[in-house]
């Protein structure tokens, strides 16, 4: 008999790490929901010259984020942050305006981002600006939800990675699919 009690409690445990592992495999991670690409409309950027990064988050269907206007004040924002080196200014990130959706679980409609969304942030490279290949460290937070359940916040450090030159005729106009023509 307490072979059998054993035998049965091992193979109940055995069962539930089984569909645990199933059920673990299906929900993914903030990371696997949002890919992010960094692009710059110049390359090479000059000193002085002005010029975008944008940042084109590409969400998995049946996903939202969150958008930057938030409709509840316990949600949390789409943010992005640069730390800009020397050489290098910005200005005010743009956000694309979300789309309101119902989701079961929300009285109101909840301001977010679906499927492809681009966050634009303006940079000059000042005349100080050091030449070559250049980084400036990106700060992309979000948090993830579906129809069912929101996955913990995300924040990824990413590289916006530039190539700056002296001279202002050597700047070329890059990504025009997502810049459009300068």
């Amino acid at each position: 008999m307490k072979f059998r009690t054993t035998f049965s409690l091992v193979s109940a445990l055995a069962i539930c790490a089984a569909l645990s592992h199933v059920t673990s495999a299906q929900v993914p991670s903030g990371r696997e929901v949002v890919k992010p690409e960094i692009y710059a409309s110049l390359d090479p950027a000059a000193r002085g010259s002005s010029f975008q990064i944008a940042v084109v988050m590409k969400i998995r269907p049946g996903f939202h984020v969150n958008a930057r206007e938030k409709s509840e004040d316990y949600l949390i924002a789409t943010d992005l942050k640069a730390a800009l080196p020397a050489g290098f200014n910005s200005g005010d990130v743009s956000y694309p305006k979300g789309k309101l959706e119902k989701f079961a679980f929300s009285k109101i409609p909840l301001n977010v981002y679906q499927d492809t969304v681009i966050l634009r942030m303006p940079v000059t490279a000042l005349a100080t600006a050091p030449l070559g290949k250049q980084q400036i460290p990106l700060k992309l937070r979000y948090q993830a939800c579906s129809s069912e359940l929101c996955l913990p916040p995300v924040t990824l450090t990413l590289d916006a990675a530039l190539n700056i030159v002296a001279s202002a005729s050597a700047a070329k106009p890059a990504h025009t699919e997502i810049f459009g023509k300068q």
